[in-house]
């Protein structure tokens, strides 16, 4: 993406898992993210079932429902209203 390129952000496409993982962590790293991230499959299932993309946020409750959606990123991701809504829960 040229917003990517002008940050200085360039990534090759991830091939399999391992990549996927890595290019997870690596932005984790650089964005400073302090909470639990999960990474979909090279099919992108869970992102095409729940809509998360670019990236959105979800708590998922004991019950496994849907307890808290952010809206879509990147404007959406606003990781304070997802830490008050684990508090409300």
């Amino acid at each position: 993406m040229h917003d990517n390129r002008r940050s200085g952000i360039a990534v090759q496409d991830p091939r399999n898992a391992d990549e996927r993982m890595a290019v997870a962590q690596a932005c984790g790293v650089q964005l400073q993210l302090e909470m639990p991230m999960v990474v979909d499959a090279a099919d992108n299932a869970v992102a095409s079932t729940y809509g998360g993309w670019p990236d959105r946020l979800y708590l998922i409750d004991q019950e496994g429902r849907i307890a808290y959606q952010a809206a879509e990123g990147p404007f959406g991701f606003k990781p304070d209203e997802l830490e008050g809504a684990i508090s409300r829960s």
